[in-house]
């Protein structure tokens, strides 16, 4: 089985390295490229962030590729059509990236219930507990949270969610019924939640689908938490709200925002930088799942998560 790697040296290092001995192992592995200009003809590719799309061109020379292992979340920037219509099988570590994701979401569903930075910053300015001054808003018992997408990072969320005192909703055009959680309408779900979370993949018809209108139903002092993609956001009705609600922005439109943008001087909002997919030792759990998919491959077995061809116009 001969099998050759595509993606950024920096995507390489991450994720590939740590794991390179026990992917060679199994089979007839003819390096990691940056391109396809030096890419043998060969039986599967590993790819990662950086790769190329794989057009009819670069197919034309790859007449023995049957199957993709991607490393990383979303196939769409460079499985083309070309490759569907091959009728080539692709597998995605997307289920092993949206761990991480959902676990960054639960924490910032927590920490913000609790309001815990801006109580610590309190805390640190004035060196004293206000603990019976608390509001009754605070707290996280019997909250509402409002997941947008039952995608496979807001099953996981709504998962997580089940051991804490939550009320959970559910909005997804495509779905009824989500364990866990009561399905409603997108103006039910903003209106009730006490914390919108946003995991809806970034398509032609979801940008700006969190609109203007929908953040004016939500309630004072209530969260919106954005781990998807930047323009599933109205941003500038963002800016026009934030203050009266909360924002916990993992993602942007763009990233990064211009410096004199206003949502980076709002108290009330919280910007990361795009950290809560795979960072760090957490590329390791994509390194693994790869391996194990090729090792599968090899075998004659069918991938573990392989993403439907049926469903390439719903996938992020």
């Amino acid at each position: 089985m001969r099998v050759a790697g595509v993606m950024s040296p920096e995507a390489s290092a991450a994720v590939l390295a740590p794991v390179l001995a026990d992917l060679t192992s199994g089979c007839d592995f003819l390096g990691v490229h940056s391109d396809f200009s030096s890419v043998p003809d060969v039986d599967l590719l590993v790819t990662g962030w950086g790769c190329p799309p794989i057009t009819a061109e670069v197919l034309s020379r790859l007449p023995g590729l049957r199957a993709i292992v991607h490393t990383a979340g979303s196939v769409r920037g460079f499985v083309t059509d070309a490759c569907w219509d091959r009728g080539i099988v692709v597998s995605s570590a997307a289920q092993a990236n949206a761990l991480p994701v959902a676990e960054y979401t639960v924490a910032m569903i927590l920490l913000t219930g609790k309001r815990v930075l801006e109580r610590a910053r309190a805390y640190r300015e004035t060196k004293q507990m206000a603990v019976y001054e608390v509001p009754p808003t605070v707290g996280n018992f019997g909250a509402v949270v409002g997941i947008v997408s039952a995608s496979m990072i807001g099953r996981r969320v709504i998962e997580l969610l089940a051991p804490y005192d939550f009320e959970v909703l559910v909005h997804d055009p495509f779905v009824t019924e989500v364990d866990g959680a009561s399905s409603v309408s997108l103006a039910e779900l903003f209106s009730r939640s006490d914390v919108v979370s946003v995991h809806t993949p970034l398509l032609p018809e979801t940008v700006g689908l969190v609109s203007g209108s929908l953040l004016g139903l939500m309630r004072d002092d209530a969260v919106l938490i954005n781990t998807a993609r930047g323009a599933v956001v109205d941003q500038e009705a963002l800016v026009a709200e934030a203050g009266r609600i909360r924002a916990v922005l993992d993602v942007t439109d763009p990233e990064v925002l211009p410096p004199e943008h206003p949502l980076w001087r709002n108290d009330a909002v919280l910007i990361t930088p795009h950290l809560a997919g795979s960072q760090g030792n957490e590329w390791g759990r994509l390194g693994r799942h790869a391996v194990e998919e090729v090792r599968r491959w090899v075998a004659g077995e069918e991938f573990a998560t392989p993403v439907p061809a049926d469903r390439r116009e719903r996938i992020a």
